[in-house]
């Protein structure tokens, strides 16, 4: 099958609103029932499988497969950036740890359609409509990762940490690194029968993710299994514009802060105070410039014709500006409900520590200094 475009992926780009329309109203529609789970899987531990099916079922998994291999190119596409955008930020409101799930299934498809071979991109199109869980996970413990070959062919050595759904995610794309040269990608289908941990043990925050440990060792790997070429993974602009997708997922976060400030605070008829009424305007103003950073990073990254540095800078200083705005209403969501925000049953405690444990991404100081100083001497991209 081509991927040129024919007349049945016209018609399926054609159609592209009205679906991404109903893919929206249905993860709408669930969030009750996926908050309800983050809930309680805080409390009791476990893997969201409620709200996976619930994914599955509004066509959540299958979206960002590009069009001409059945989905509608949310985060494949570049005109499915701004759709993802809203998609991600609405399950991180309900979930910010089905979010982050989530949006490691969006990396490793989009991962897979950018450098895979056309048959890899079928196979992983038929893996998604069958229901499988895609993830990326990337960071070597103590025992790196390694592609080795003997005389049986290529054989795995090593295994991988903070890998979100450790003992869920079904085709994990991993970075492995050969006897020589630089790391490759592989998509390792994985069953049951793995030797993974679900949890690296008194996480403070995101216990949902299932984040754990995933041991390789002994797995042996076909050529096919190998995506694109050596350094694939590390180049840019694609190996730093994903994290837009991170903030459209905290953006989310922000936005159910924001909701419990203002709901709990007309439940107990305090809204009308003028400390509280600064509160929930310097709330909306934190939050909206979160949004307007994120949905201009979404554009700089997925639409072609920007600068490759240019895409790299803009999605650093969203991803900045989106952690000090969700800072900020952490903040005042805090000293706006007082003590009664610390208590296990209110839904915003469970919300604060996510997004706290969320936002700590690796070298904020050094992705905001490289983002200045790129634009020292020009402006960002319009």
């Amino acid at each position: 099958m081509s991927l040129d475009m024919d007349a049945s992926e016209r018609l399926a780009t054609s159609q592209h609103p009205a679906a991404v329309g109903r893919l929206l109203d249905r993860i709408t529609a669930a969030l009750a029932e996926i908050e309800a789970e983050a809930g309680r899987l805080d409390r009791e531990g476990g893997y969201p499988e409620r709200a996976f099916a619930l994914l599955g079922a509004a066509g959540g998994l299958v979206a960002p497969l590009p069009a001409a291999l059945g989905g509608l190119g949310l985060g494949t596409e570049p005109e499915g950036g701004e759709a993802m955008l809203d998609a991600l930020r609405l399950i991180g409101r309900g979930s910010l740890a089905v979010g982050r799930l989530y949006e490691g299934h969006v990396n490793a498809i989009r991962l897979i359609m950018r450098y895979g071979s056309a048959e890899q991109q079928r196979r992983a199109a038929a893996d998604a409509t069958r229901g499988h869980l895609f993830g990326i996970w990337v960071t070597d413990g103590g025992d790196p990762l390694r592609l080795l070959g003997d005389e049986h062919g290529m054989v795995l050595q090593g295994g991988k940490l903070f890998a979100s759904g450790a003992r869920h995610v079904t085709r994990p794309l991993v970075t492995a690194t050969p006897a020589t040269g630089l790391p490759r990608m592989l998509l390792v289908p994985l069953g049951p029968d793995r030797r993974a941990r679900d949890t690296l043990g008194g996480v403070h925050g995101m216990r949902g993710a299932c984040t754990g440990s995933c041991d390789f060792t002994g797995i042996r790997v076909e050529d096919d299994a190998v995506i694109g070429a050596a350094g694939d993974y590390l180049r840019q602009p694609e190996f730093s514009a994903g994290a837009w997708r991170g903030i459209a997922v905290a953006l989310g976060g922000i936005d159910r802060l924001l909701d419990a400030l203002r709901e709990q605070l007309r439940a107990r008829s305090r809204h009308q105070g003028p400390h509280q009424l600064q509160r929930i305007g310097e709330a909306l103003i934190a939050r909206e410039t979160a949004a307007m950073w994120a949905s201009r990073a979404a554009r700089v990254a997925e639409r072609p014709g920007y600068e490759p540095d240019d895409v790299v800078a803009v999605v650093g200083l969203a991803r900045i500006a989106a952690e000090q705005a969700a800072l900020d209403v952490i903040r005042l969501v805090q000293r706006g409900l007082g003590l009664g925000v610390f208590l296990q049953d209110n839904p915003a405690e469970r919300v604060m520590r996510d997004l706290a444990t969320y936002l700590r991404q690796p070298a904020p100081d050094e992705t905001l200094c490289e983002a200045a100083g790129w634009f020292t001497s020009r402006d960002p991209p319009p």
